[in-house]
């Protein structure tokens, strides 16, 4: 389906249900090319906006109930805006945490009613959580006229995903979907949120994204571990150079001498975040040369990494990308995202694109027991009002 015809079909829900017509705001996931579990470490990341998108449609009340009503899963929520809280209704939390935010900020806001939908997969690590968070705080922003600058509005969703959802999460999928470009990935400093667009140019590739349709229950738990193994590896360091403020600033070197002797663990999960800063550099050069072979070879590298240093991969991922490794018409996979399940990203040879989804299909079925799906997806602007 075209976003047009997303949005008014969500549009057309709200005006049934309501009887106005709404403001809608399509907010994009995002895949990320390479710089995998950099973000919180204040490293580097290379994230697109998609073509699969939230849609918020929206509009004013003249009390203070807030009415969501979610389309995917045709599932109502209600409460009032001088009690925000937590719901038991976890697709409601991402819209709730954002209102929460912007109250904590003295934004004066009415109630409001919601639609929401889209065709960003629930699950699958293209941050649909993200999407949600970003379409809402625009939403709000354009409805109430509030003024306030989009990078604000990213902070914004990133702190509603950690009070609201409990998942410390970095800046890049709330900068992604609010800043993305079409034919554009972003370099992103997660340090000073400085950032360019760099050219995405793989005429006759195409991003196809393979769903293991496994969430694994470690993933968030695992995620939080990782955070603390990675600030201990800094403590560590910390001692000997207390100009270091996170692993941007940490050598190998420094590794080598301070963390090796005191934990191996923490010294694989910290090795793997510092060289995945130096392949993202090196890919941004690749990009800017228009070697898209030269950085589908890095993000098979990155998988290794994230599969035996960060070991946040799981069979499946593993699976779908040793699957792929030695065939021609794949420039490059990797897992991608948090890890213990959801999506492989393939750079993959237009032609070839059928034949190797169905024999992935088969092989991953025979081996795991289990169906893939897949997505195809291209690059595309970030957060908008849909006229």
């Amino acid at each position: 389906m075209k976003k047009n015809e997303i949005a008014k079909g969500i549009a057309d829900k709200f005006r049934n249900l309501y009887d106005v017509k709404p403001l809608v705001v399509r907010s994009p996931g995002r895949v990320n090319i390479i710089g995998e579990h950099t973000d919180y470490n204040e490293g580097f990341v290379l994230p697109a906006a998609i073509d699969k998108a939230i849609y918020i449609a929206v509009s004013k009340r003249d009390d203070e109930l807030i009415r969501l009503f979610s389309a995917d899963l045709n599932d109502v929520y209600e409460g009032k805006l001088s009690a925000v809280e937590k719901s038991e209704k976890h697709w409601a939390n991402y819209i709730l945490g954002v209102v929460n935010q912007l109250q904590l900020r003295g934004h004066q806001l009415r109630g409001f009613n919601i639609v929401v939908g889209g065709d960003v997969p629930i699950g699958a690590g293209l941050s649909s959580s993200a999407a949600m968070e970003c379409a809402a705080a625009f939403a709000m922003n354009e409805l109430f006229q509030l003024k306030i600058d989009k990078l604000d509005l990213v902070k914004m969703a990133q702190l509603a995903e950690h009070a609201f959802a409990g998942v410390k999460v970095g800046i890049m999928d709330m900068f992604a979907s609010m800043f993305g470009k079409k034919d554009r990935v972003i370099k992103l400093d997660c340090r000073s949120l400085e950032f360019e667009y760099l050219p995405l140019k793989i005429e006759g590739i195409k991003i196809l994204l393979l769903n293991t349709n496994v969430k694994h229950s470690l993933a968030s738990s695992e995620y939080n571990t990782r955070r603390q193994q990675c600030e201990q590896g800094v403590e560590y360091v910390k001692t000997h150079h207390p100009e270091v403020k996170s692993l941007r600033d940490v050598t190998i070197e420094m590794l080598d001498q301070f963390v090796a002797p005191k934990d191996d663990i923490i010294y694989k999960r910290c090795k793997y975040v510092i060289e995945e800063n130096i392949r993202l550099h090196a890919a941004c050069a690749d990009l800017k040369k228009g070697d898209i072979a030269a950085l589908g070879k890095k993000m098979f590298e990155t998988h290794e990494g994230l599969s035996k240093q960060y070991e946040v991969s799981c069979k499946e991922l593993d699976f779908l990308v040793d699957h792929v490794k030695n065939n021609p018409a794949v420039l490059g996979a990797r897992m991608m995202g948090g890890g213990f399940g959801g999506c492989t990203i393939n750079l993959v040879r237009e032609e070839a694109i059928n034949s190797l989804i169905k024999e992935a299909s088969e092989a991953y079925k025979s081996s795991m027991q289990k169906d893939i799906s897949f997505y195809i997806a291209q690059t595309e602007d970030g957060t908008a009002v849909m006229e």
